[in-house]
């Protein structure tokens, strides 16, 4: 069978987004109309009421931030209903279905490494560590598309000086859920599980680095990441790890996931660079979700000025 890639598709093959969620939304509801037809107990039992008070629960206290663009945002459903999640699917349309009913609580992230406060944290009281500011950020994916998010959450900075660091570490480590069962993407060999990311300190202190429980003013949606994770919004998307239960302190450099599955498509440092294509697509353009005109696509994602500093004489072409 002949699978297209991203690049031989034209736009008139493809579906538009609405036609397709509403036929989802139809098939969906049949389903639970005939679910309900057969037993009302089958849908108690798949409900999952522990996670009603989480899921796209409202954030209290959202301060604005001055690093937010002010450019238009996307919409919600779009963002919701759009996910790169390979735990899930590599059908960018299916996570926001298949991620329903994954748990986020209990949940606990490890800190350990190379720092002087090794200790284990529930996400709630991570959550706590600062307040929660609304950051609307460009996010560009290495496909080729873009969105612009308002992200809730506070700099990753935060975390880090709580787990103290050695001055040593000089990498930061995100491991991210392994569990087959409630992540079906990861029962197929798309990648090495679980998910690992990482970033250099620097990066990582930066204070356009976000760490990330929410966006639209809500708890963040499953398919999203939930209910913890990070965005680096000069960097390309998968740089930003989801659903984060370990972070560690490293003095080498960790290898990432997509980096051990294909070194040559995909580096460690990952920003978002129009210069460097990526082998089997430019990086020169990119196409906002919800439109169909393309744009240029901007050096660090548009965040140069406050990031450029930190790739001072380095050959980006090389480390890309």
């Amino acid at each position: 069978m002949l699978i297209k890639k991203p690049a031989d598709i034209a736009s008139s093959e493809i579906t538009p987004q609405s036609l397709y969620l509403n036929r989802r939304k139809f098939l969906a509801g049949a389903a639970l109309l005939g679910a309900a037809a057969v037993g009302g107990g089958i849908l108690r039992e798949l409900a999952s009421p522990d996670e009603s008070a989480y899921a796209g629960a409202r954030i209290d206290g959202i301060q604005k931030s001055k690093f937010s663009t002010d450019e238009k945002i996307t919409p919600e459903k779009d963002v919701e209903n759009y996910n790169n999640y390979y735990e899930f699917s590599t059908d960018k349309y299916e996570p926001a279905g298949l991620a329903k009913n994954r748990r986020t609580r209990p949940w606990t992230v490890k800190i350990d490494g190379l720092v002087k406060n090794k200790k284990t944290l529930d996400v709630d009281s991570i959550m706590k560590l600062a307040s929660p500011e609304e950051r609307i950020y460009r996010h560009r994916c290495v496909e080729g598309w873009s969105i612009v998010v308002p992200w809730v959450g506070f700099s990753l900075s935060e975390l880090i000086k709580q787990a103290d660091p050695l001055g040593k570490a000089k990498f930061v480590e995100f491991t991210t859920l392994n569990d087959p069962g409630q992540m079906p993407g990861q029962r197929s060999g798309v990648l090495e599980w679980p998910y690992v990311e990482g970033l250099r300190m620097d990066e990582a202190m930066h204070p356009l680095a976000l760490l990330c429980f929410g966006m639209y003013g809500e708890q963040l949606p499953n398919q999203n990441g939930a209910p913890l994770r990070i965005v680096v919004p000069w960097k390309y998307g998968f740089k930003s790890a989801k659903a984060i239960v370990k972070v560690s302190f490293r003095a080498d450099q960790p290898v990432n996931s997509w980096q051990r599955s294909a070194p040559n498509e995909y580096g460690f440092y990952s920003n978002v660079n129009p210069n460097v294509d990526h082998p089997r697509w430019s990086q020169a353009r990119e196409r906002r979700l919800g439109e169909f005109t393309k744009r240029p696509t901007l050096m660090f994602n548009g965040y140069g000025d406050q990031v450029a500093s930190l790739y001072s004489g380095m050959d980006l072409k090389k480390n890309f």
